[in-house]
């Protein structure tokens, strides 16, 4: 699908493009919200909202036409970031600290089904990290989904460590890793 075209935002339209992003996120989690606390809209957008409150924040969200067909975002982590609070792997210090330059914390990244196995997700993946400073992106990938941990492998992405975050219900991830910049 060459037709998507990628829009890209930051902190200053957050507020505006929120009900879109809850609206997605509603569409594309609507099974596991449904049996999942972890996974309920009120939960990501509690995330979404705290997210999008940091001035780097950034989003990419791919339109077909006047329809979202999914997004990506993230904002770089704080030299103080809770990102890496919950390693269950030990991992010498150097690698977990944050100056606030360092590392872009790729937050969601999801695609609606009608536009899904058509490269979307790596094109959004793609236009959001391209553009990025910081010599390196994480992200956190659920253990329970090792297709998606697959996928992003073949992306380029490492995994570093094991991890929970310190937030009620959350699963078990593997935390990942990406060189920037992207090539």
């Amino acid at each position: 699908m060459t037709g998507i075209d990628m829009q890209h935002y930051d902190h200053h339209d957050a507020a505006e493009l929120r009900p879109l992003l809850l609206d997605v996120y509603a569409e594309v989690y609507a099974e596991a919200a449904a049996t999942d606390p972890f996974a309920s809209v009120d939960r990501f957008a509690q995330g979404l909202d705290g997210w999008s409150r940091h001035p780097g924040w950034t989003c990419t969200v791919g339109y077909d036409g006047d329809q979202a067909v999914g997004y990506a975002y993230g904002a770089p982590l704080p030299p103080d970031a809770k990102w890496w609070g919950g390693l269950l792997t030990d991992v010498p210090a150097d690698i977990i600290k944050e100056t606030g330059t360092r590392t872009y914390a790729l937050s969601e990244l999801m695609v609606r089904a009608p536009w899904r196995k058509t490269g979307t997700a790596r094109r959004l993946h793609d236009a959001l990290l391209t553009p990025r400073t910081e010599e390196r992106a994480t992200l956190l990938v659920d253990r329970e989904h090792p297709k998606v941990r697959a996928l992003y492998e073949s992306w380029g992405w490492t995994t570093l460590a094991d991890l929970r975050p310190r937030i009620p219900d959350a699963p078990l991830f593997h935390a990942m890793l990406l060189g920037l910049p992207q090539r």
